[in-house]
């Protein structure tokens, strides 16, 4: 009995080295610029708009931080995201393809010594309250007081986004079903709390905020002048 329980008990801790292991999948920067070939026909041209299931401008990722980057893609591939597009390009991607391209695109744009207003302008009355609804203000304790500081790598930096993209967003979290539903019950919880129209008055101001997020053409598809 003793040699099976040391058995169990040595499987046992071998099975946990290896989940963490695998949780401790490093991302390469140089080795995900090699990868965005699926990436760039959206995500590297300004200003590029997507029309299903409703027009709007697919999001700014450069300069998005590696672990929500990650935690989306992973998402993607595990279904908790229903966008058919990302889902399919998520399926292709390996775990340490995902951390490549987070690592890529998290540095991608950024200039050292750049840095942001110290404060952002104040809200509307109408969006502060929104703001505020919430007695435990979510908005600002996840996502930061200038949305662009989150409170965890897996929460987004928002300040600056399309505010069409982040209205199309902010929708999918109500409707867990829908086509582009998404499955966070934090989100969700707090999407089901304003009308679509409170969601398009705080896109609106979000995106209005400076923020790191951006587009970066990609330069291998530049002709020189």
């Amino acid at each position: 009995m003793n040699k099976l329980l040391t058995t169990m008990f040595a499987l046992a801790v071998a099975c946990v080295t290896v989940s963490a292991q695998a949780q401790k999948i490093t991302g390469n920067a140089e080795a995900g610029a090699k990868k965005t070939a699926m990436c760039v026909g959206c995500h590297g041209i300004i200003g590029y708009q997507a029309s299903f299931p409703e027009i709007h401008k697919v999001p700014m990722i450069a300069g998005q931080s590696a672990s929500y980057i990650v935690s989306a893609l992973t998402q993607y591939k595990g279904g908790e995201r229903k966008h058919p597009t990302m889902r399919a390009i998520a399926d292709s991607l390996s775990e340490q393809d995902i951390a490549d391209l987070g690592a890529y695109y998290s540095q991608l744009g950024l200039k050292d010594g750049a840095a942001l207003p110290a404060t952002v302008k104040a809200p509307s009355d109408t969006v502060h309250a929104l703001i505020s609804r919430d007695k435990d203000n979510a908005c600002t304790k996840c996502h930061g007081a200038n949305f662009n500081t989150p409170n965890d790598g897996t929460v987004p930096k928002l300040a600056g986004q399309y505010a069409d993209y982040l209205y199309v967003a902010l929708k999918s979290y109500k409707g867990q079903t829908h086509v582009l539903g998404r499955s966070n019950g934090v989100m969700s919880g707090q999407a089901k709390k304003y009308s679509n129209a409170e969601l398009k008055e705080l896109a609106a101001y979000i995106s209005s905020l400076p923020g790191e997020l951006k587009t970066v053409p990609e330069s291998r598809f530049h002709h020189a002048d």
